[in-house]
């Protein structure tokens, strides 16, 4: 063989190797200890790594630990980040909020996983808060002051407050003073704690975690608005999962809570909450009819908040 057909074969060879290489990577994960199931969460904890890890390695390590099930858990930049690993099939399994989650899913990449329990109810609120001594009375008293929201694709720290804005007559856009996204619930509430602006949008958890971690104090603070129940932010997995991991994720977070040896604190959802168990049956439909409270927040109007955030 010359040198040159020598070369050309090596080449086709170390090509067909990196081939492999890439498919196997993208491939969806089994939950063995060689291909632990990858579990993205979106930066529900003012985007920290190590915040956001600390609220969910509790309820996955409950699950290796009954199941035999293995998982490697890391925290997305953005939501948009995690819904984008979603689609592009980085990522076995994601924490979402619904909002982030109803794209991924209308990108074909996610189905429903399971959404925590407590009290017999899976859902939470989203919350405009200002500070106590503002003399703000009502969501109408924000027209020209400034409020700070989260991340453009969270559900609580945008899309519900910018909701419950519109059905109050207040148009982000026209009536609201300075805007600022600072791309999570703590950020947003760090800024009304800090005094750099009048009204800060965040889920109750997020606000209750600040307290709890006694970066706010809640006695100098109130409640201007509380939104309708939201359903809880849902665990996904992606749609081309071996049915049988899927059944088994199933069966697992259905059934967890019950396990002997698996202590009640290591049960927890979104912001570290304990929660009483997973829900593994819940309904798509649920998921659906909260997407329809957002429907006067069109893409246009989010585009004009983005530009109004920017000067």
């Amino acid at each position: 063989m010359n040198t040159f057909l020598f070369k050309m074969l090596v080449l086709m060879l170390c090509m067909n190797v990196g081939v492999t290489r890439a498919a196997e990577e993208n491939a969806m994960h089994d939950g063995s200890q060689q291909r632990p199931l990858r579990v993205i969460l979106i930066p529900a904890d003012g985007g920290t790594e190590a915040g956001t890890k600390a609220d969910f390695e509790p309820i996955f390590k409950a699950i290796s630990k009954s199941y035999g099930l293995h998982f490697t858990l890391r925290v997305g930049q953005s939501y948009g980040a995690v819904v984008e690993a979603m689609a592009n099939e980085k990522v076995d399994i994601a924490f979402f909020g619904p909002v982030s989650y109803h794209k991924a899913r209308s990108k074909g990449a996610a189905e429903l996983l399971a959404v925590a329990v407590t009290d017999g109810k899976s859902s939470y609120y989203s919350g405009i808060f200002v500070r106590r001594d503002s003399g703000l009375m009502s969501i109408g008293d924000l027209k020209g002051k400034s409020v700070a929201f989260g991340d453009v694709n969270s559900t609580s720290s945008f899309n519900y407050p910018i909701a419950m804005l519109i059905e109050a007559g207040v148009d982000p856009v026209k009536d609201l003073g300075k805007v600022y996204l600072t791309g999570s619930h703590a950020n947003a509430l760090g800024a009304l704690a800090a005094g750099k602006v009048d009204g800060a949008c965040a889920a109750f958890d997020s606000f209750e975690k600040a307290v709890a971690n006694k970066q706010i104090d809640p006695a100098k603070f109130k409640v201007l608005a509380k939104s309708a129940p939201i359903p809880y932010p849902p665990l996904a997995m992606h749609t081309k999962l071996d049915p049988a991991v899927k059944k088994q994720l199933r069966h697992a977070f259905n059934n967890i809570h019950t396990q002997k040896d698996i202590r009640p604190d290591m049960i927890r959802g979104y912001g570290g909450k304990k929660v009483d168990r997973y829900d593994a049956d819940y309904s798509e439909t649920q998921f659906s009819k909260a997407m329809e409270a957002l429907v006067k927040v069109t893409d246009e109007m989010v585009a004009d908040i983005l530009k109004k955030a920017s000067k």
